[in-house]
């Protein structure tokens, strides 16, 4: 068993005893989609910490992407809620790398494929090498964004 859904249990745990009714509610998501990614497919098998990592990034996407749909209709009390659900799925992943650090791995990333001079038919190549190198720590959009950005 990983030690990232060890340490989900337990902190599961430890908000139930302490009453914290909306940290109990989101790890119990959390743990359930753990779970039915366990048991999808032919047969049942163990996640690795970084399978984890990577519900737990889709879970917090899904969170923020809510929170904005709220948001934008008005609700903003549902829109606080799945903030605070995303914040609490966010103590679980990898520190998060800044715009800064993102667009130094873009150039890094460009220089070292030679896609300077290709323009956005090189945008493959380089999230190629990128991807790897920020899973888990960067959205995805993010990155693209910026390579975009580098590459016009």
């Amino acid at each position: 068993m990983g030690t990232l859904k060890d340490r989900l249990r337990t902190d599961l745990t430890s908000a139930m005893k302490a009453r914290d009714k909306d940290r109990v509610g989101t790890l119990r998501m959390v743990m359930a989609s753990i779970s039915e990614a366990e048991v999808a497919g032919d047969e049942a098998k163990e996640l690795t910490d970084e399978e984890i990592t990577a519900i737990l990034t889709r879970e917090a996407k899904k969170r923020r992407e809510a929170a904005t749909a709220f948001a934008d209709g008005g609700r903003t009390e549902q829109a606080e809620k799945e903030t605070a659900e995303a914040a609490v799925i966010t103590e679980y992943l990898p520190e998060q790398l800044s715009a800064e650090e993102i667009s130094a791995l873009v150039t890094k990333a460009i220089d070292q494929s030679g896609a300077a001079g290709e323009g956005m038919r090189a945008m493959g190549k380089v999230m190629g090498i990128l991807t790897p190198q920020t899973k888990g720590r960067a959205d995805g959009g993010a990155v693209a964004a910026e390579v975009r950005k580098q590459l016009a």
